[in-house]
């Protein structure tokens, strides 16, 4: 008996260490039955999987990692009771307890993401980014339309907004990462949105972050980005 309960107690303690990590992605797929879902990271420009959950009648999941640092990964699910499409959630991981809850049927568009600082302020990043995104495809309508009627006033007009649209996206993005220079999203959204921009305006962007935050994952990436364009490459 005695030698059962030791047994028990080493099989309870190994099962407890293999979940430890000091991120833990919890959540709910509201419709799903069966599938597998996958955490996901990109290394080298291909996403990689790292851990991965069959679900089999119980849309709740739980996974538990080890990260690094604070960066995007994404929650891939691989369907298997529907004939439809695949889908990933991009959510910008950290140490602490992250809650993804999101449907079967609209799994990317449904996500609501939340218990990390970053993620926080990248959907407010996202809610901003998505009101450029509208206005620059209202603007390229109305000048494909404007070139259809030959109106050459019209389309000079629309080329100067969309000009000063870009500028505007790009002066918003910056101060953004200014803003908030202490967390991992201010690289990020730099080098994910804004990468074309003048060198220089970069380079001041980037010597206003912490210096923990440059030493980043992302930080360096802007670093290697800003180091490249200054060499013409």
């Amino acid at each position: 008996m005695k030698h059962y309960l030791y047994f028990l107690f080493c099989l309870t303690f190994l099962v407890s260490c293999s979940k430890s990590g000091n991120l833990t992605v919890t959540g709910t797929v509201k419709g799903l039955k069966k599938g597998t879902l996958y955490i996901e990271q990109l290394k080298d420009s291909t996403l990689i999987n790292i851990d991965s959950l069959v679900i089999d009648g119980n849309p709740e999941f739980e996974f538990s990692l080890e990260i690094e640092e604070p960066e995007v990964m994404y929650l891939h699910l691989d369907k298997t009771d529907a004939s439809g499409y695949d889908d990933r959630i991009p959510f910008f991981a950290e140490q602490g307890t992250i809650n993804i809850t999101t449907s079967l049927k609209n799994f990317e568009g449904f996500a609501a993401v939340i218990g990390s600082e970053n993620q926080m302020h990248w959907k407010e990043f996202q809610n901003m980014n998505e009101q450029f995104n509208d206005k620059n495809l209202n603007l390229i309508k109305a000048s494909l339309e404007a070139q259809r009627n030959s109106d050459q006033e019209a389309i000079l007009a629309y080329d100067d907004s969309l000009q000063i649209l870009l500028q505007r996206k790009y002066l918003y993005t910056g101060n953004f990462a200014a803003t908030k220079k202490n967390l991992e999203i201010a690289p990020y959204i730099i080098i994910s949105q804004i990468p074309d921009a003048n060198t220089t305006y970069l380079d001041t962007v980037y010597n206003k972050l912490d210096k923990k935050i440059q030493k980043s994952k992302y930080g360096k990436q802007l670093r290697a980005l800003i180091d490249n364009n200054k060499k013409g490459k």
